[in-house]
C-alpha cells in the first residue's frame, strides 16, 4: 500500500544530510540538504541493486511519479532493464542531433546553475520560438540566417529583450555542439556583433533600472495605497508583505508554506531558488508574520503561499503586483515591483541610518568577512531582525494620517531602542 502523501512530501524539509521516505514498491523521494527533492525507483537486475531516476519535486508530482514507478515495473517483467532502456533512448535521440535534441541536452546540463524559474523561463522561450524553426535541423547545417529567422520574429513582436536572450541562448545551444563533437562553426557568433550596443543582427536595447519609489514622502503615499487596496485578498497579502521583506518578486511569488516557520518567525528559502544559488534566511517581522497568519486560511492547502487564481498548483502570476500597483495609479516609470528592494536599500541606509553589510545580507547579495570568505545565511540574523521590525514600523507609521516622514523617522528609531 502506498504509504506517502503530498502533504508530506510538501513539508519535508532539508537536514543536515540526504534523507530518503518511502513510497511503495521501490519508489522514494531523496531530500537533499540543499531543500532538493529527487525521485527515484530501486530495483534489481541482474543480482544486483539499481537505481532510476524519476524526476524532481514538485515538477513530477506524486501521482506522475507512481505512474512512472508502475511504467519501469513493466518493462521489468517484460525482461528489459529500465535504465538500458532510457539509456538506449537518450543515444537514440542524440543519434539525430538535431537542434532540438542537442538543446535539450545542453538545458539539462546548464539548469544546475540555475535557479529553477530561469531555468523554466529559458525552456518555455525555445519551445514557443525556437524549436518550431529550428528544433528538426541538423545543428551541424545550420547557417546564420537560420538561427537569425526565429530571432526577428521576436524582434518584430516588440519583444526585443527577448530576441537578445534567445540568440544568447542559441548560441550556448551551437557552443555546446561544437564541445561535444556536433558542430565545428558558432554561427551565431556574426549575429551577436557588439551585442546589445547594436552593432550586432538585433536592435541595441535599452537599459532598463527598476522603477522605484524612494522619497519618504512619496512612500508614505505607496504604503497608503496599499493598505487601501481593494483587489483580491491573496493580492493584497502579497503588496503588503513584499515591502516587508524585500526579497525579489520571483522570491515572494514561489513562496512555499513548507519553507516558513511562523512561530519562529523566519522564512528559508533554498539556494535553488535564490538568484546567486545561495540559501537565504528571512528574519519575519511581528506585521509580516500577521499578514501570513491572515492568509493562512485561504492558501494553506496549496503548495504556494501565493498560488495562481486559476491554477492552484502554481504560484501567482509574475504580472499580478505590477498590475496592481498600475491599478492603484503608479506607473510603469515610477514604481516597479522589483522596485521595492531599492526602496529599502535607500531608506535604511539614507534615512535610518542602518549598516550597509546588514542591508546587504537582508536584500541576499554577496557579503564577505575580513579574510574573503562569504558569510553564510544565519550571519547577523538578530541584527537584521532588529533592523526588519524598524523598518516594519516605519512604514506602518508612514501609512498612519497625521505623520509627517521625519516623526515616523523618530517613532520607529525610537522604538527600536527602547
Amino acid at each position: 500500500m502506498p504509504k506517502l502523501t503530498d502533504t508530506q512530501i510538501r513539508l519535508a524539509k532539508p537536514r543536515d544530510r540526504a534523507y530518503k521516505i518511502f513510497d511503495a514498491d521501490g519508489l522514494y523521494l531523496q531530500v537533499s540538504p540543499q531543500g532538493g527533492k529527487w525521485w527515484r525507483f530501486k530495483y534489481r537486475w541482474g543480482g544486483k541493486e539499481k537505481l532510476l531516476s524519476l524526476g524532481t519535486y514538485p515538477a513530477i508530482t506524486l501521482a506522475v511519479a507512481r505512474e512512472r514507478r508502475d511504467a519501469a515495473r513493466k518493462q521489468l517483467a517484460h525482461g528489459i532493464d529500465p535504465s538500458e532502456a532510457r539509456q538506449s533512448a537518450k543515444q537514440a535521440a542524440h543519434a539525430a542531433d538535431n537542434f532540438e535534441a542537442v538543446a535539450r541536452e545542453w538545458h539539462g546540463r546548464a539548469r544546475q546553475a540555475w535557479t529553477e524559474q530561469y531555468a523554466e523561463r529559458v525552456l518555455r522561450l525555445l519551445e514557443a520560438d525556437v524549436f518550431p524553426w529550428l528544433g528538426t535541423r541538423p545543428v551541424a547545417e545550420l547557417k546564420s540566417a537560420d538561427v537569425l529567422e526565429p530571432v526577428r520574429l521576436i524582434e518584430q513582436r516588440g519583444a526585443l529583450e527577448t530576441a537578445h536572450r534567445a540568440l544568447q541562448i542559441c548560441g550556448g545551444v551551437i557552443r555546446y555542439a561544437i564541445a561535444t563533437g556536433r558542430a565545428e562553426v558558432d554561427v551565431t557568433a556574426p549575429l551577436r556583433g557588439g551585442g546589445r550596443s547594436g552593432s550586432g543582427a538585433l536592435a541595441p536595447v535599452t537599459a532598463v533600472h527598476h522603477a522605484a519609489i524612494t522619497n519618504p514622502a512619496d512612500v508614505a503615499r505607496l504604503v497608503r495605497a496599499i493598505a487601501g487596496y481593494r483587489g483580491s485578498p491573496i493580492t493584497r497579502c502579497a503588496l503588503r508583505l513584499l515591502p516587508l521583506v524585500f526579497v525579489r518578486p520571483g522570491e515572494l511569488r514561489h513562496a512555499e508554506w513548507a519553507e516558513i516557520d511562523l512561530d519562529a518567525a523566519e522564512w528559508s528559502i533554498p539556494a535553488g531558488k535564490m538568484k546567486m544559488r545561495v540559501a537565504h534566511l528571512v528574519p519575519l517581522s511581528a506585521a509580516a508574520v500577521a499578514i501570513l497568519r491572515e492568509l493562512e486560511p485561504l492558501t494553506r492547502t496549496a503548495e504556494y503561499v501565493f498560488p495562481g487564481v486559476r491554477d492552484r498548483e502554481r504560484p501567482m502570476s509574475e504580472n499580478t503586483i505590477a498590475a496592481a500597483l498600475r491599478g492603484m495609479g503608479f506607473r510603469q516609470d515610477e514604481m516597479s515591483a522589483h522596485g521595492f528592494r531599492a526602496m529599502a536599500r535607500t531608506i535604511l541606509d539614507e534615512v535610518l541610518g542602518f549598516r550597509p553589510d546588514l542591508i546587504e545580507h537582508q536584500l541576499a547579495h554577496t557579503v564577505r568577512d575580513p579574510l574573503g570568505r562569504a558569510y553564510n545565511r544565519t550571519a547577523h540574523l538578530e541584527g537584521r531582525r532588529a533592523m526588519m521590525e524598524t523598518w516594519s514600523r516605519y512604514l506602518e507609521l508612514l501609512a498612519s494620517p497625521g505623520i509627517a516622514p521625519e516623526d515616523a523617522k523618530r517613532l520607529a528609531l525610537a522604538s527600536t531602542t527602547s
